[in-house]
Formats: C-alpha cells, structure tokens, sequence
C-alpha cells in the first residue's frame, strides 16, 4: 500500500494577508473603484503613505498603514456589518476618551484595539478633512513614541 500523498501548497496563490498591495485585491476588489469607500480610502492611503518610513500592507481583509512595521491606522468599511466608513487609529494616552466624549457621532471606541486606548474615526461623519489628518499624524507619532519608550 502506498503512502498517503501530502497536499502541496500552491505557489501561484498568495496566502491571506501576506505580500498583496491594497491595489489589486483584499478590501478593494470587492469595491467598484468609484465608490464612496474606495474614494475616502486613496485619501486616507495619500496621507498615510506620505508619512515618514510608512508602508501599507492588508491585514484581517483590510488596508492598514505601518510606521516600521508598527500599526497605526486601519482602514475599515462596514466592518462586520456594524455600518461605519472608519478608520482605528493608534491615539496618545487619555485622547480616546476626550474625543468620545466631545464628540460620539464622529469618534468611538473601536472593537479589539480599543482598550488599549485606539480611537475609531467615522469617515462617513460631519468632520473635516483637516481633522482626519491630524488624527493620523497623531496616530503615527503616537506609534513612533510608544516604539522609542520600548
């Protein structure tokens, strides 16, 4: 009797997660590229990107934006359904519950990184486009600050 075959990876398909750009697949494909979502995410992708030492890369089927290899946002849409244009984004300590507070229609507190002080964004929401930036240059600083005290 001859021994079971092992199955073989295929090399041709890339696995979940790993090595794909943003442009081509994950989140995006699903998306038609002039959608509202796949709008707000080029502008959420420039900002980010033109940050220093910032790279993207899909994670959980989402874009998310690295300094260093370090998360700092996450770009959700409709995340398990719960209806939001987001972005989570790394926050200073004691921010996430001052923005929640001030504002609850704009800002949350995201699921998963949430209690470790991350702050959910509403993209789809009244504010300011100059807000969304700050918030993302906070986040990468905050990033780059929480890596220096390591």
């Amino acid at each position: 009797m001859a021994a079971p075959r092992k199955k073989q990876a295929n090399p041709k398909r890339p696995k979940p997660g790993r090595g794909r750009s943003a442009s081509g697949s994950g989140a995006l494909a699903a998306k038609p590229a002039g959608s509202a979502g796949a709008t707000i995410l080029a502008k959420v992708r420039r900002t980010c990107l033109l940050l220093p030492d910032s790279t993207e890369k899909i994670a959980w089927g989402a874009p998310t934006f690295r300094v260093r290899e370090r998360l700092f946002v996450m770009f959700l849409d409709n995340h398990h359904g719960d209806g939001r244009l987001a972005i989570w984004v790394n926050a200073p300590p004691g921010a996430q519950d001052a923005f929640v507070a001030s504002d609850p229609e704009c800002y949350f507190i995201p699921p998963y990184v949430g209690p470790s002080g991350w702050l959910g964004v509403r993209l789809d929401r009244k504010l300011r486009w100059s807000e969304v930036v700050r918030r993302i240059e906070a986040a990468h600083q905050a990033t780059l600050d929480k890596r220096r005290a390591r």
